[in-house]
């Protein structure tokens, strides 16, 4: 039978805050009194619940995961893992597990992630953004709940948030392309109401109009993503009368989607069109011709995050927002 903390209080002659003080170390307790619960713990072989070590330290050690609005790309895209997996490892080893939100409705009929966080005595959340974010996370955000976001702005009082500067992104393309004699770019964009998409194309439009660039509205198209749209996309415009000396795709995986297309066409990569995507997938440096692209610093915005938030956690002072700086990667689709 599994003794309680009552029990092993009982047994050793002591409150049962007194037994709890002596598993998690906190108070002002003779050592007698240490020694004697300590035995009695040893001999019994007791292991205290987790509600019973979070209801005496008031910290469950866990972290509330949430995957936030609707998200265009699978979760086990390698941007996405890739972040995740370096903040796991991170607050893991600054003592924190990791509980993972569904997506499903809690208790009262409808997604509430302050009730579940208050819920499972979460020390704070990590929030991954897609779009249309609900307002349940924005409710979240104005909690006493340390939270962090990744592609998101957050504006509470506890929260803080960490993206890549977005509008460094397209500039960096655009400005390379510049540099080196290209006036003729296409964009292929996330979804036409994407946020993230909408910055980089926006400052993409920004950046060509101040280049005094070639800008066409027939170059300028919206994918989801994936490989295929930007198979589509690519395919639309050299069906188009005309065709740019160079395609900037928001992800990797769209930009290999445009490389198979302007293949399809007989022309060559990057010889006919050269071809930029983001984000540095893996897979970039296997395509033919190896894909350059915009890295993001995945592990960088997963490190600021569990720190961010254990600081957050710990009543620290924490930027509001840090804005990572891309990298721009040239490789042999975009060799001028």
């Amino acid at each position: 039978m599994k003794l309680t903390i009552r029990e092993i209080a009982k047994m050793a002659g002591v409150s049962p805050g007194t037994v709890s003080k002596v598993i998690n170390q906190t108070g002002s307790i003779s050592p007698n009194t240490i020694q004697k619960v300590k035995k009695i713990i040893e001999d019994t072989g007791y292991q205290p619940s987790f509600s019973a070590k979070a209801l005496a330290t008031k910290k469950s050690n866990m972290i509330g995961l949430i995957y936030a609005g609707e998200v265009h790309v699978e979760f086990n895209h390698p941007f996405f893992n890739q972040v995740i997996n370096v903040f796991k490892n991170t607050v893991g080893q600054l003592g924190y597990d990791i509980l993972v939100f569904s997506n499903q409705a809690f208790n009262i009929g409808k997604e509430d992630y302050v009730a579940r966080a208050k819920h499972y005595q979460l020390d704070g959340c990590l929030i991954i953004a897609g779009e249309n974010i609900g307002e349940t996370i924005h409710q979240l955000d104005q909690s006493d709940i340390p939270t962090v976001a990744v592609d998101l702005k957050l504006t509470g009082e506890r929260s803080s948030y960490v993206m890549t500067d977005n509008h460094k992104i397209s500039r960096q393309v655009v400005e390379y392309f510049y540099l080196n004699g290209i006036r003729k770019l296409a964009f292929i964009g996330g979804q036409e109401d994407s946020v993230i998409s909408n910055v980089r194309k926006d400052s993409f439009v920004q950046s060509m109009k101040d280049f005094g660039m070639d800008l066409r509205k027939e170059w300028i198209k919206y994918g989801n993503y994936f490989e295929q749209s930007g198979y589509e996309k690519m395919k639309e415009m050299l069906q188009a009368e005309g065709k740019p000396d160079a395609v900037f795709a928001v992800s990797d995986m769209m930009a290999l989607g445009a490389m198979k297309a302007i293949k399809e066409a007989g022309l060559s990569v990057p010889r006919d069109i050269k071809v930029v995507g983001c984000d540095d997938i893996e897979a970039c440096r296997y395509s033919e011709p190896s894909l350059a692209t915009v890295k993001q610093d995945q592990i960088k915005i997963g490190r600021l995050s569990a720190n961010m938030l254990h600081d957050l956690i710990n009543e620290r002072k924490v930027q509001k927002s840090v804005l990572v700086d891309p990298e721009l990667i040239i490789r042999n689709s975009s060799e001028i």
